[in-house]
């Protein structure tokens, strides 16, 4: 019978720290909701994407550093799910709400809701990350699409529908693409993913007038996004 790796001390300090590294998520869903109520919407979107390179490296860190195996008694993925669930959807919404993005009164509660009802839903689900590592429904970027309602400066109506739309696909089974995980058209996944969080950051420090170019090439990666996972989950139906 096969031992069970232990690995050295080393190994397993290491491990440590990637979890602070992941935790520290949550201090970065803190300080984005500050940013929200001082009214600093590019501060607090240059927050997220710090949140997201996080959230991208610290998975292939935690399985080049086999964390599952040094620290079995800690829960990684709970970890990152409460992390995800902050940064990807509740200090979105706060920020979308204090700055207005969201219509006024009970309709615009309502509406910011939604997606912290849907994502509530979608991180408690034991299938939302498939085995063969795809999301499961829509992967609750709502940071994604806060992003995009601040730059492109949306209406209340139409960020309403937005809200809307999305908690909606949250329900329905489309395999969406894992950048860093899905084998499908991997290099380019990580290739198109790096080049759309490069856009991010340009046009963040375009603000307020972001270049119409960049705001094409960065929707140009969504496009790509939808169609890819649209075009797996179809191929894979039919297979």
């Amino acid at each position: 019978m096969r031992e069970p790796f232990v690995g050295s001390t080393r190994l397993r300090l290491a491990g440590l720290a990637l979890h602070a590294y992941t935790a520290s998520g949550t201090v970065l869903a803190l300080l984005i909701v500050i940013a929200a109520i001082d009214g600093d919407a590019v501060r607090a979107l240059w927050l997220g994407l710090a949140a997201l390179v996080i959230d991208g490296t610290d998975g292939m860190l935690a399985r080049r550093l086999r964390v599952k195996e040094t620290i079995p008694w800690f829960d990684g993925a709970m970890l990152d799910n409460i992390v995800d669930y902050l940064t990807y959807a509740f200090a979105p919404i706060v920020l979308l709400w204090t700055g207005g993005y969201l219509p006024s009164g009970t309709w615009g509660a309502v509406l910011g809701a939604l997606p912290l009802l849907a994502s509530s839903y979608q991180f408690c689900r034991v299938d939302a990350k498939t085995e063969d590592h795809f999301f499961l429904g829509f992967p609750s970027y709502w940071n994604v699409v806060a992003f995009y309602i601040i730059v492109l400066g949306l209406s209340p109506v139409a960020t309403g529908v937005l809200l809307v739309v999305f908690s909606v696909l949250v329900f329905i089974p489309v395999k969406y693409v894992y950048p860093s995980r899905t084998k499908a058209f991997r290099s380019l996944n990580l290739l198109t993913t790096a080049i759309w969080l490069a856009s991010y950051a340009v046009l963040l420090a375009q603000m307020p007038h972001p270049n119409a170019i960049v705001v094409a090439i960065s929707l140009a990666y969504l496009v790509y996004y939808a169609g890819l996972s649209l075009y797996l989950t179809w191929r894979r139906r039919v297979a």
